[in-house]
Formats: structure tokens, sequence, C-alpha cells
């Protein structure tokens, strides 16, 4: 049983990552999907109960946004990774352009969405932590993630 949480900023790549990696073996948990934290939650418990591999594709850049499915995931006995995207806002922002519609996020948002961005870190209950890059011809790097700061460690 595995539970995924991706944390990165608007625009990042992570649900095109989902879409690559996990759409055959993982539920999606969105809340640009689901639309309310009640539903989201109800998503997530049922999952936890009934023993389905999810994917968290929110940006859940603070340890405190990733807590709460974190913790309830090695509750119910879930080995839980993190896919950290490693973004430039310019690049990001590059990316959003290309959106259409409801997908587009304002630019103060993705700003604001890094200016809280919080490396993951093991201590947060991660069994394991990966580092994600997406190259200019749109291809994902997947690298086990260590802190920038080896004494942060």
């Amino acid at each position: 049983m595995e539970a995924v949480i991706l944390v990165g900023i608007q625009a990042s790549g992570k649900s095109t990552f989902y879409q690559q990696r996990f759409f055959d073996t993982h539920v999606r948990i969105s809340r640009d999907l689901l639309r309310t934290r009640n539903r989201e939650r109800l998503l997530l418990q049922a999952c936890l109960e009934s023993k389905q591999p999810f994917v968290v594709d929110n940006t859940s850049v603070t340890a405190e946004e990733r807590a709460r499915y974190v913790e309830p995931a090695r509750a119910a006995g879930f080995r839980v990774v993190c896919y950290f995207f490693r973004t430039e806002t310019r690049a990001a922002i590059a990316r959003n352009r290309l959106r259409q519609g409801k997908a587009v996020v304002p630019i103060p948002g993705i700003l604001g969405t890094y200016k809280k961005l919080e490396e993951p870190r093991r201590e947060e209950g991660f069994n394991e932590i990966y580092a994600v890059t997406l190259t200019p011809s749109n291809e994902f790097v997947v690298e086990l993630f260590s802190a920038a700061d080896p004494a942060a460690e």
C-alpha cells in the first residue's frame, strides 16, 4: 500500500507526472477536482479503509498541509513517498501561460505559493523523498532528494 504526496508550486508538472506514472495504479486525490476539503477527506478515508494506493495531487507546500495526508496514511500502514518538484518560478509561469480557462493560475498565486514552499523532510513521516525536475524537452528527471544544507538533515 502506497501513498504518494506530490509537492510543488502550480504549473510545476505534478498532474502530468501523475498521469504518466500513477494513472493506472493509484487513485488521484486533488482539490482541483474535488473542490472541497470534505470531499477530499472522504476520498482519502475511502482509500485508507480499502487499502487503495493513492496520490495527493495538490501543491502541499508546507509540512502542516502534508501532515493531513501523511499522518493518516502512516497510521493505516501505508508506505508514504514524496515527490518534490523543484521548479523555478519563471518556468512555472511560462508553463502556466500555456494553460487555458480555469486552469490558468494568476501569477501572484504562483509567487505566493512559492514563498510558502517548505522543502519536505523525512521527519514528516516520509519513507522516501524524490526530487523531480522537468527538462526543457518536458522529460521528468527523478532522483533521491537530499536537502541543500546537509546540516538541515
